[in-house]
């Protein structure tokens, strides 16, 4: 029997003799996905998810300060390496995601040319908060390799980056809509660097908004790792193998993200 198929039989003979509610602390980018799998989880096992879903940076800190999670899933492997060394459990990575630019409709953009719209004068250029949310550190690592291809531009681009989410005072979408794509659609921006997901998201509330990729010069990639906490009951692990397991997998997949597997 495959290890995951193994995983997922005890985890239905085990679930409802010991229905227990975890906590989990997830990225944003995550939520979707996220909440799916839970889901899936939840019926196979019995057991409830609970989760809190927010830019990983700040998630960590509360967690670092005392609040109570089980399971930390973050948009970086950073985040959740530093918890392990606080807690002493190990970092798994769960899921790849990369960085698209979602840009307003009619705005003439491609992959050759984001680099000269990203700096133009007159296009107002999105990214998330650098340190509280990865996307805004993998949004300046974009910027970083701009310099190689045009001096200057790694600074003109920090200088002009407006940093529209994942800060703790970050205006928050009315509900229902994507973060990205209601900032778009409000003229905050014109061109937004974010996870693939999310603009995948965005596009599909505003189907006018196009999804750019960047071109193998600037593209960036994103790990996902997660943690179990010391002192979580065992079926935190569970619902960790669980999001590892094939079945987690496709989820994950089926929101755009890229399996580990």
């Amino acid at each position: 029997m495959r290890a995951e198929a193994v995983i997922l039989a005890m985890l239905a003979v085990a679930g409802p003799a010991v229905a227990e509610t975890l906590q989990l602390y997830a990225a944003g980018s995550l939520k979707g996905a996220l909440t799916e799998v839970a889901k899936a989880y939840e019926t196979t096992t019995g057991n409830k998810v609970e989760a809190k879903y927010g830019p990983s940076g700040i998630l960590k800190n509360e967690i670092s300060k005392g609040a109570t999670a089980n399971v930390f899933a973050s948009a970086n492997m950073e985040h959740p390496q530093a918890l392990h060394d606080e807690k002493k459990r190990p970092v798994m990575r769960f899921a790849r995601n990369r960085l698209c630019a979602l840009v307003k409709p009619g705005l003439a953009v491609n992959s050759a040319s984001l680099l000269e719209s990203m700096l133009d004068a007159n296009v107002k250029l999105g990214t998330s908060t650098p340190k509280a949310d990865p996307s805004g550190d993998y949004a300046f690592e974009v910027f970083r390799r701009a310099e190689a291809i045009k001096p200057g531009a790694q600074a003109a681009l920090e200088k002009k980056a407006l940093q529209l989410t994942g800060g703790a005072g970050s205006a928050a979408p009315p509900a229902g809509r994507t973060a990205y794509g209601w900032h778009v659609a409000e003229g905050r921006a014109d061109i937004f660097l974010t996870y693939c997901t999310n603009a995948l998201a965005a596009q599909k509330e505003n189907q006018e908004q196009q999804i750019v990729a960047l071109p193998d010069s600037l593209a960036v990639g994103a790990d996902y790792g997660l943690t179990v906490m010391n002192g979580a009951p065992a079926a935190a692990q569970g619902f960790a193998d669980f999001i590892m397991s094939s079945q987690g997998q496709q989820i994950l997949t089926s929101h755009g993200f890229a399996s580990v597997k």
